[in-house]
């Protein structure tokens, strides 16, 4: 849960200012039951179910909290440490947005399963892109 890495990391206001947007996206964005519906097999009535002007920010939010208490718990001193956490964030926002059309040999994953099968996406495309960016930025300084 959003917040939760903050409060280890002893940065209370931050830790709790992230679980108040997350009650407040979550409430706002009807989520609990669109994982509830989701889990139950009943994904069309997901699809439905959720509010997703609202469920757009959950990704961001939840990304930039977790990459917010790895830095901050010293796992981000890497250069670019936060770019699988970035491209995590796009592809399951872009996930979400795509869920209701997302079908594949005529399953439909809906709005809580797709999204979570777009992080695979998303760090792979984070890690090479670090990785090119941490190759060119060594070449250029030896050359």
């Amino acid at each position: 849960m959003p917040g939760f890495g903050q409060l280890l990391n002893k940065q209370y206001l931050k830790g709790l200012t992230f679980i108040f947007l997350e009650f407040l996206v979550n409430t706002c964005a009807n989520f609990n039951e669109g994982i509830m519906l989701s889990f139950l097999g009943e994904t069309e009535r997901a699809l439905t179910s959720i509010n997703y002007g609202w469920l757009m920010f959950y990704p961001c939010l939840y990304f930039f909290a977790m990459w917010d208490a790895f830095k901050e718990a010293g796992g981000g001193k890497a250069p670019y440490s936060f770019l699988p956490f970035a491209f995590c964030a796009y592809s399951v926002t872009v996930g979400l947005m795509v869920s209701p059309k997302a079908t594949f040999f005529g399953v439909t994953f809906g709005p809580v399963f797709f999204p979570m099968m777009c992080v695979i996406p998303g760090l792979i495309i984070g890690f090479i892109l670090r990785k090119i960016i941490l190759t060119f930025s060594k070449s250029d300084a030896l050359g």
